[in-house]
C-alpha cells in the first residue's frame, strides 16, 4: 500500500464551462453557469433555475457516431463521455479503434441515475404497445453502468470497469476507490469520475421537497448562495468530471504530465444516527471522516491551504464549517481558505464530487483559490468560526500545495480526499 498515486489527466462538462480550459477560466473569473431553464418554467416548478452544461450539436459529433446519436437520449452519458474521453486524451493515453485492450487500465465512473429521458421514452412506447420500437440501446442507456460501458467502448480497459453510486459523494468516492486499487497494485491507472443527468425528471423531486430556492427565477446567477445568511436552498445542477488516477511509477515511465498527487482520504457513514438521517449528516461521522482523511494523507491540518467543501447553500452550511473547525482544531485566521463550487454551478448531485475534484486539482496545478460569489452576506454563525478573508468572494492567486475536497451525501455518507502538489 505504499505506491504513490497521481492525477495525470482531467476532463469536465460543467454548467459554467465544458472542457478543462473553459472551466479553469470560469473558476478564475467567477463565471456562473446557472440559468433560467424554460422547461422548468413551462412545467411550473417553484425553482426554475439550474446549472446545465451547454453542449453544441457539433461537439456531440466529436464523441459519438451518427448511429449512436440517432438513438441517444441520456444527458448523463453525454456529459460522462465528454469528460471521460477528454481526461483520457489529456493523459496521453490511446483511444478509439486503434487502442488495444489494456489489462492494467480500468474505469470507476459513478452516477446517481442514468437514462431517465430514455426510460420515459420507453414507458410511452411500451404502454402504446410499441415495444419493438424501443431500439437496441435502451438497456445500455438506462443501466447505471451504461456510462462506464460507453466509455470503455473507446478506451479498451481490461481491468476493473464499474459504476459506483453513493448520492452526492459518488465522484469523490470513485477517486478514492481508484486510488485504493492502484495502491494495492491491482491496476496501474483508472479513469475515475461521475456524471449527473439534467432535466425536470431529475430535479422534480427536490423541487417537491421545497429545498430549492424559488425567489431568484428572475436573477439566476444570484440564486446559489453557499455560506450566505440569505441562502435559500441549493440550485440543482448537472454535468460530469473525470480524472485519470495513476500509479506514479507508470506516470513517470510514460513521461505524463502530473497535475497533483492523491495523498489519501477516507469514506464512511454516520449510520443515520445522532441526528444523521436520509437527508442530514451525523456530525460525528463527518468529523471522523475528515480526521481519518488527514491521517491517511499524512498531512497536518495547518498544512491545508484550502478546503473545497460540500457546502450546498442550505441551513447545514454553518454545521459543516463547524465540523471542519472541530475536526481540524482550527478557527479564525488559522482556518484554511474555504470555497464552494456550487456558487458557480449549483449542486450537480452525483456529478458534484468529480467536477469539484477537478476544480480542486486545478487550484493546485495553477496556483489559485477561486472565489465564492453571492457570499457577501456571510452567515454570522460561520463568521464566528472563521475570519471573513478566509471565505474569498473573488479569486486569490497564490501558491496552493494541499487541498481537502469533501462530499457529504443523502443517506448520511461521507468522503474526503486530500490532493497535493506533486514533488518528486
Amino acid at each position: 500500500m505504499n505506491r504513490r498515486v497521481v492525477i495525470t489527466g482531467m476532463g469536465v462538462a460543467a454548467p459554467n464551462g465544458v472542457g478543462l480550459a473553459a472551466f479553469s477560466e470560469a473558476l478564475k473569473k467567477g463565471k456562473s453557469g446557472i440559468r433560467l431553464i424554460p422547461e422548468l418554467e413551462r412545467l411550473k416548478f417553484r425553482c426554475q433555475i439550474a446549472g446545465q452544461p451547454e453542449i453544441p450539436e457539433e461537439m456531440l459529433k466529436e464523441y459519438f457516431t451518427d448511429l449512436e446519436l440517432r438513438g441517444l437520449n441520456s444527458s448523463g452519458i453525454v456529459y460522462g463521455m465528454i469528460s471521460g474521453v477528454d481526461a483520457w486524451k489529456d493523459a496521453g493515453l490511446p483511444i478509439g479503434p486503434e487502442a488495444e485492450t489494456n489489462w492494467d487500465s480500468g474505469i470507476i465512473f459513478g452516477t446517481g441515475i442514468l437514462g431517465v429521458d430514455k426510460f420515459r421514452e420507453g414507458i410511452y412506447l411500451i404502454d402504446d404497445k410499441n415495444t419493438r420500437r424501443l431500439g437496441s440501446t435502451t438497456v445500455i442507456q438506462t443501466m447505471a453502468s451504461g456510462i462506464s460501458a460507453y466509455l470503455n467502448s473507446r478506451l479498451a480497459c481490461g481491468n476493473q470497469v464499474t459504476t459506483n453510486s453513493s448520492a452526492c459523494t459518488t465522484g469523490t468516492e470513485a477517486i478514492l476507490m481508484a486510488a485504493d486499487r492502484i495502491r494495492s497494485g491491482k491496476a496501474k491507472r483508472i479513469l475515475a469520475g461521475s456524471c449527473g443527468e439534467s432535466g425536470p425528471y431529475i430535479w422534480g423531486g427536490f423541487d417537491a421537497m421545497r429545498i430549492l430556492p424559488h425567489k431568484y427565477n428572475d436573477n439566476p446567477e444570484a440564486g446559489s448562495r453557499p455560506m450566505s445568511e440569505s441562502a435559500a436552498g441549493f440550485v440543482p445542477g448537472s454535468g460530469a468530471g473525470a480524472t485519470v488516477v495513476e500509479d506514479l511509477e507508470s506516470a513517470l515511465e510514460r513521461g505524463a504530465k502530473i497535475y497533483a498527487e492523491v495523498l489519501g482520504g477516507h469514506v464512511n457513514s454516520g449510520g443515520q444516527r445522532n441526528k444523521g438521517s436520509m437527508t442530514a449528516p451525523n456530525s460525528e461521522g463527518v468529523n471522523r471522516c475528515i480526521k481519518n482523511a488527514i491521517f491517511d494523507a499524512g498531512v497536518r491540518p495547518e498544512e491545508l491551504d484550502a478546503i473545497n467543501g460540500h457546502i450546498t447553500a442550505t441551513s447545514m452550511d454553518a454545521t459543516e464549517i463547524r465540523n471542519w473547525s472541530e475536526a481540524l482544531d482550527l478557527k479564525g485566521n488559522d482556518f484554511p481558505h474555504i470555497n464552494s463550487l456550487k456558487s458557480l454551478t449549483g449542486h450537480c448531485l452525483s456529478a458534484a464530487g468529480s467536477i469539484e475534484s477537478v476544480a480542486s486539482v486545478l487550484q493546485i496545478s495553477e496556483d489559485f483559490i477561486f472565489g465564492n460569489i453571492n457570499s457577501e452576506d456571510l452567515h454570522p454563525e460561520i463568521e464566528e468560526i472563521v475570519n471573513r478573508e478566509k471565505v474569498p468572494e473573488k479569486t486569490i492567486f497564490k501558491e496552493v500545495n494541499n487541498v481537502a475536497k469533501a462530499s457529504f451525501g443523502f443517506g448520511d455518507v461521507n468522503a474526503v480526499v486530500i490532493f497535493s502538489k506533486f514533488r518528486d
